[in-house]
């Protein structure tokens, strides 16, 4: 299954939404990166077992499953996980994107690639749109993480 969708962060038109500079945002998702349990629930601990110049592999322990994944970064432009196929879970992939499409309108647009079926005869098919709700439920609560990030000065 492929999936995604945007969230919009910044609407200069709008002064009820606080806006976040894309600095504000990029260090967010760097948190994300370098201290997922506050994003992910039920994950338990995070073990970064290797560390380049823009990528790392980490060890996410959820207690029952432990999962691997390699982040890749590309400096104030996306994210990539990418979850390393194993006997607890299949892999798949998140691109979360920061988009600019005018000066001060920032967005973030999340990516899925999973390996449920996009058969609609397939037996997974009954679980998709359970899956996509979760997901951008997960994406709501990180963009509000960060806000809180940064209204607090956790991150400028």
């Amino acid at each position: 299954m492929n999936f995604e969708h945007l969230i919009q962060i910044n609407d200069p038109e709008n002064p009820l939404i606080e806006p976040l500079s894309r600095r504000q945002l990029w260090q967010g998702l760097l948190h994300r990166v370098e201290n997922p349990i506050p994003f992910l629930p039920g994950l338990e601990n995070c073990t970064i077992l290797e560390r380049q110049d823009n990528e790392l592999l980490r060890e996410l322990d959820f207690g029952p499953a432990t999962i691997r994944d390699r982040v890749t970064l590309a400096d104030m432009h996306w994210v990539c996980f990418d979850i390393l196929p194993s006997e607890s879970h299949a892999g798949g992939r998140l691109t979360i994107t920061i988009e600019e499409p005018e000066a001060g309108f920032l967005f973030l647009r999340f990516a899925y690639e999973t390996t449920l079926a996009n058969n609609p005869n397939s037996e997974d098919r009954a679980y998709i749109e359970y899956v996509k709700s979760a997901y951008h439920q997960s994406d709501v609560d990180c963009v509000r993480l960060i806000r809180t990030l940064a209204a607090d000065s956790a991150i400028q």
